[in-house]
């Protein structure tokens, strides 16, 4: 699939298919992950790849919009270290904003369908898969083939016009 239409393709899915995912595929969109750009490389993020049925859904309590995590085939956690400085802050969710994106884009290109989590219990989230006390659960990507559609190109979809989100040179231009 090319770049742009897995930008196309991609959509938050409602449901998914009771299908694993082969592990190959799981480690190509992790490296996605892996690879994303980061604020003067410092990578300040790990991702824990959840399959265990029980594990997905004690995952899908740490916020009310989660409950897909209890049935997706695989989650990928993003955790990364806690700070009170808000430009350190805002410079870490920038750089998990692009990890989270660029593996929902290769997820897509893959035929996988993706739907992403906020976290509100972040201490649930670290008991649950262990983490140490310098990092925090920051988002989840329940991954799994869509139930309801292939991963293609949207024909119909529920986006701004274009010359409502694009100005040139100034806003209006």
């Amino acid at each position: 699939m090319e770049t742009l239409d897995a930008i196309k393709s991609r959509i938050k899915v409602a449901s998914y298919a009771d299908r694993p995912i082969p592990e190959e595929v799981l480690e190509q969109i992790l490296e996605a992950g892996r690879r994303s750009p980061s604020s003067r490389n410092q990578q300040r993020w790990t991702f824990i790849l959840v399959q265990e049925r029980d594990t997905l859904q004690r995952l899908s309590r740490v916020w009310r919009g989660a409950a897909h995590i209890a049935d997706s085939a695989a989650t990928v956690a993003v955790a990364a270290p806690p700070s009170d400085d808000p430009r350190t802050i805002a410079s870490v969710h920038f750089d998990l904003g692009q990890a989270m994106m660029s593996m929902q884009l290769a997820a897509t290109d893959l035929g996988v369908g993706t739907r992403h989590a906020s976290v509100e219990d972040w201490q649930l989230g670290a008991q649950i898969l262990g983490l140490p006390d310098e990092w925090r659960l920051s988002w989840m990507m329940g991954l799994g083939y869509p139930a309801d559609r292939d991963v293609k190109p949207v024909q119909s979809h529920n986006r701004k016009p274009f010359n409502e989100v694009v100005h040139h040179e100034r806003w209006g231009g």
